[in-house]
């Protein structure tokens, strides 16, 4: 009898652990082993080539090696699913319990799960900080003078205000002195702007704040990535080119540029899967395909 009612308990016992380990509320501790929780193909999801954030994301990585030569070589597997924007990754992944991908901090949100790098999780605080590893600055730039109107939504950008919303929405400041912005609201013109879809969240918000402070003024912003910003800029068909990287040297040679904002990069997984934390040599391994399955990232 004492035997048949300790093989209960031992019952009872493993079905509420078969139960809280399926329970969607729990959490696994994967940052110390790296090891996932879900089993199967990793599915890699990437920016398309030519995105600033892909840019960023492979070189920071070391995804992108150079050549004998010196030209730059993008390793990113060849299997990896491409999308040509932010919220293509994040669709992506949300949906596939198998997937990963990496997205510009200030647009992340509730549908995915954001995993540490080197056991450092992705935040404002760890950007500025300089411990979260994968970061890069927003940036603006142009060819020759400015018009007016485009001027001074630059100097509205660099403002303690324009720099206090990039704060607020999740990004780190670029100027730690910016002073109050001093325009009369008597400005007038039309400003075109064109290029990174991981900065037009940020531009779009300050756009709608100028606009308000200067009714005359028209700002169009179109998302497109990072080199067709810079294009668009060189070719004078922009006002203002947007990018997620730093400028190639033939941009910069073309271009006067600066930063208007500090971002992270976030690995991202679906949310049902509990990994906590990759090393960066983990992100490597998966985003050049060596590591193809999610029971050997450990």
């Amino acid at each position: 009898m004492k035997m048949k009612n300790l093989a209960k308990l031992v019952l009872s016992l493993g079905v509420g652990a078969i139960l809280v380990a399926c329970d969607s509320g729990s959490t696994t501790d994967s940052s110390a082993t790296g090891t996932a929780a879900t089993a199967g193909t990793i599915n890699v999801v990437s920016r398309e080539d030519g995105s600033g954030t892909r840019g960023a994301f492979t070189e920071i990585t070391g995804i992108a090696t150079k050549d004998a030569n010196g030209t730059a070589v993008d390793n990113t597997y060849s299997e990896a699913i491409i999308q040509n924007g932010t919220e293509g990754v994040l669709s992506t992944v949300a949906g596939d319990a198998n997937a990963i991908g990496y997205v510009s901090l200030g647009s992340l949100n509730d549908t995915v799960h954001a995993v540490a790098v080197d056991g450092v999780v992705p935040t404002s605080k760890t950007v500025q900080d300089g411990s979260y590893p994968i970061a890069r600055n927003f940036n603006i730039a142009w060819k020759g003078d400015l018009s007016a109107a485009a001027a001074d939504f630059v100097a509205y950008i660099h403002s303690a205000e324009g720099q206090k919303t990039a704060v607020d929405k999740g990004y780190v400041e670029a100027k730690l002195d910016g002073a109050a912005y001093a325009g009369d609201g008597k400005m007038s013109g039309k400003i075109a702007i064109v290029g990174s879809t991981s900065v037009s969240p940020l531009m779009e918000v300050l756009a709608e704040q100028y606009k308000a402070l200067n009714p005359g003024v028209t700002i169009d912003i179109t998302s497109n990535g990072s080199s067709a910003g810079m294009t668009a800029a060189m070719e004078g068909t922009a006002d203002i080119g947007m990018s997620s990287r730093e400028l190639k040297p033939e941009e910069a040679a073309a271009l006067k540029s600066d930063a208007i904002a500090v971002d992270g990069i976030a690995v991202v997984v679906n949310k049902s899967n509990k990994l906590a934390g990759l090393t960066m040599e983990q992100v490597k391994a998966i985003f050049t395909g060596e590591t193809t399955k999610w029971e050997d990232v450990q």
